[in-house]
């Protein structure tokens, strides 16, 4: 049996046997757990602090935060998962080390891709007319470094109308 026949066969159970489709049908329900884990870092990696949030269905439920060192619930299920928490010696300490473990380590692998990027600052600007180039008509300032990677150039096309040019 080909593939295409092996799909159609599978399409037609599937039909056959009930189940929903998968484009065009309205949901019921859509049900989402996520964790979030945040660093911030203040004079490169001499302060950080780590932030780890657990959101179910959008509503923030439990939080993590190393300056704080315990687990604060924001609703009843939360709660229940904090006192759960804060009570085990071995995961709060497990948490408490998640700054080095987790937030050093990343910073420290992202740095060079984030804040020690460089390239050479893009050429001077210049305007054409068919194969000409007509720099003096063009009024640009240095090129200025932003800071990071990128740069900033202000251009002025000075060009005089004259008469049989579009």
């Amino acid at each position: 049996m080909g593939r295409g026949a092996a799909a159609g066969a599978l399409l037609v159970a599937l039909v056959v046997l009930g189940a929903p489709p998968a484009a065009g049908a309205e949901l019921s329900a859509v049900f989402l757990h996520m964790g979030k884990q945040e660093c911030y870092f203040i004079n490169g990696t001499e302060k950080v602090r780590s932030v780890e949030r657990l959101i179910y269905n959008r509503e923030q439920y439990l939080v993590y935060d190393s300056d704080v060192g315990l687990y604060v619930g924001f609703n009843p299920y939360g709660a229940m998962n904090a006192r759960r928490l804060n009570n085990d010696p071995m995961w709060l300490e497990y948490q408490r080390t998640s700054e080095e473990w987790f937030c050093r380590v990343w910073y420290e692998g992202s740095t060079p891709f984030i804040t020690e990027r460089r390239v050479s600052p893009p050429a001077r600007p210049f305007k054409r007319r068919g194969q000409q180039e007509l720099s003096e008509h063009v009024v640009a300032t240095d090129v200025l470094p932003n800071g990071d990677w990128t740069y900033q150039l202000l251009v002025l096309l000075e060009t005089p109308p004259r008469r049989g040019l579009s």
